[in-house]
């Protein structure tokens, strides 16, 4: 009987222990589905709080700067990033944001349609409006005149970047007519609706603020050094030649005063020398009556300082390269090695 009692006693103590240990670990599963809960219900409270603050950042940045309606010149350089722009809007007070407006022309996919140029933008702008403008176009538009063009070439050049009409190019060609070599090669800031006048008087006041003492004689020695060589350090060599040839009745034979007659500057061939022009160096001494481009500083400088050399001829490689000559035979020997 007592080990009956016994038996019973241990079994019974075994089930409380087993009922005890069951509802431990439902309590504990409990315990561990609360603070699971919990844990996931705070990570969502703080999204949601970083949500609403972006959410606010983002909408404040999109807000204009403020209620001055003041208009405001704003420059965009050439070759300027997306996120230069903004952060030069930004530090011009025009946007709140820099990172939000670049984040923005990204997204939106504009970042190739914002032009260089001069903008007139106010405070009193959103950062979307401040956008919608800069896509616009500038009020001012940076043109760039690279060095050797003729005057027909330099007003197609204006008429074509500030979208003007054939007017404007007629007027042109008239109010430059007999200023070849005088219209320096920059680049300009203009406006859209400046007249061809205005760009002719700025170009020409450009040149006499950069060139300070040159003959005429110079200038024309100069627009040829512009189209004959390609390189700085060959032009004083190159107007030296030209000069001694001038000075002992050679002809210059300047293929680039054939360029000019034909009206373009394409290859010349053989039948070409045998036009009739006053441009044409390789029938008549001298230089040409005017200058046959619009020439850089570098050449201008080597037409005023020319450097004197044993060589009387040049020719140029396939590869750009010069190659000098002091005699005829040296001359025919280049073009036979270098161009045949």
């Amino acid at each position: 009987m007592d080990q009956r009692k016994k038996i019973n006693t241990v079994r019974w103590l075994h089930v409380n222990v087993a009922e005890s240990t069951l509802k431990m670990q439902k309590q504990k599963n409990i315990d561990v589905r609360f603070l699971m809960k919990f844990k996931f219900f705070i990570i969502f409270l703080l999204f949601l709080t970083v949500f609403f603050i972006g959410l606010f950042y983002i909408r404040q940045a999109f807000m204009p700067v403020s209620s001055d309606g003041k208009p405001q010149a704003f420059m965009v350089n050439k070759g300027s990033s997306v996120s230069l722009i903004g952060k030069n809007l930004e530090k011009d007070g025009l946007v709140k944001s820099g990172i939000a407006f670049k984040f923005y022309v990204q997204i939106t996919n504009l970042q190739n349609k914002i032009q260089a140029g001069e903008f007139e933008l106010s405070k009193n702008l959103s950062l979307i409006q401040i956008v919608e403008k800069l896509k616009k176009g500038p009020v001012e538009i940076w043109v760039t005149i690279p060095e050797g063009l003729r005057r027909e070439e330099i007003g197609m050049k204006f008429k074509t970047t500030l979208a003007k009409d054939d007017e404007f190019y007629k007027e042109f060609l008239e109010i430059a007519k007999g200023k070849e070599g005088y219209l320096f090669p920059e680049t300009y800031l203009f406006s859209k609706d400046i007249s061809a006048t205005q760009i002719v008087n700025k170009m020409t006041k450009t040149f006499e603020t950069k060139v300070k003492d040159i003959t005429y004689k110079q200038l024309i020695v100069a627009s040829m050094l512009e189209r004959e060589t390609l390189a700085d350090n060959e032009k004083p060599i190159v107007a030296g030649i030209l000069y001694k040839r001038i000075e002992n009745d050679w002809p210059l034979q300047v293929d680039a005063t054939l360029q000019y007659i034909k009206g373009d500057w394409k290859p010349v061939y053989s039948v070409d020398k045998e036009l009739k022009s006053p441009f044409n160096t390789y029938k008549n001494l001298g230089l040409p009556p005017s200058p046959i481009s619009n020439p850089g500083l570098s050449s201008i400088l080597a037409a005023i300082s020319p450097e004197e050399s044993e060589y009387w001829y040049y020719i140029h490689d396939n590869d750009g390269k010069i190659h000098f000559a002091k005699d005829l035979n040296e001359h025919n020997a280049n073009i036979n090695k270098y161009l045949d």
